[in-house]
């Protein structure tokens, strides 16, 4: 895939250039800020960009507010997001829109270059994926709300693998059960979250957005 990066610090930038590399990945640009970022994506219009959340020059959001603008002004755009921290409000936000081509990674993952990878290929091909440790954590700050609060343990094991953009082959893979037993248990939670009837929309992504409380 043709990629642009955007990471401040120098020697992951690098890192992540060679890696990119060596895996057959093109790396048509590595920025260390936003407003470079927007004007790489602007002249190349990359496959996927994967840039950190926190960029110069404040390091708070910059990153994921110039990832925000890339899907506005260029809709489809793959962004698969970087940090070194859960920040629920930056998942939250990102999360919130079409989750198709979004992905949202801790930069400890990075150091699993299987996972990296993996997440990269998901989210270029215009999948979702999202750090197991951020979907937990948001899980537990809605283990109180209702209706999320009447999934079973199985259920919310599966909510949170398809939070995470897994198919149901893959959940079933994943937590050793058949494909059958995943739709049942996804048809229990769009019941459970009074989805079952909803038509015009996608009931996998209302029931992750309901999941994320957006």
């Amino acid at each position: 895939m043709r990629v642009i990066l955007a990471e401040d610090s120098a020697l992951l930038r690098e890192g992540l250039v060679r890696l990119l590399a060596e895996e057959g990945h093109e790396v048509q640009a590595a920025v260390g800020d936003a407003a470079a970022l927007l004007a790489a994506v602007a002249e190349r219009r990359p496959d996927i960009v994967v840039a950190d959340v926190r960029m110069p020059p404040t390091h708070t959001d910059e990153g994921l507010r110039a990832a925000l603008e890339i899907r506005r002004r260029w809709p489809g755009t793959p962004v698969l997001m970087l940090s070194q921290y859960v920040e629920r409000k930056y998942a939250t936000e990102l999360m919130g829109g079409d989750v198709a081509g979004v992905g949202y990674l801790l930069k400890d993952r990075v150091a699993e270059v299987s996972d990296f990878l993996d997440a990269l290929e998901r989210v270029g091909a215009g999948g979702a994926a999202f750090d197991p440790e951020v979907v937990r954590r948001l899980l537990a700050r809605t283990t109180h709300a209702d209706p999320l609060a009447t999934l079973t343990p199985r259920e919310r094991d599966v909510l949170g693998h398809m939070a995470q953009g897994y198919t149901n082959a893959s959940i079933a893979a994943q937590l050793h059960v058949s494909q059958s037993a995943v739709e049942k248990h996804v048809n229990a939670i769009f019941d459970k979250l009074a989805l079952s009837h909803v038509t015009g929309y996608s009931r996998r992504v209302l029931a992750v957005l309901r999941f994320i409380g957006t």
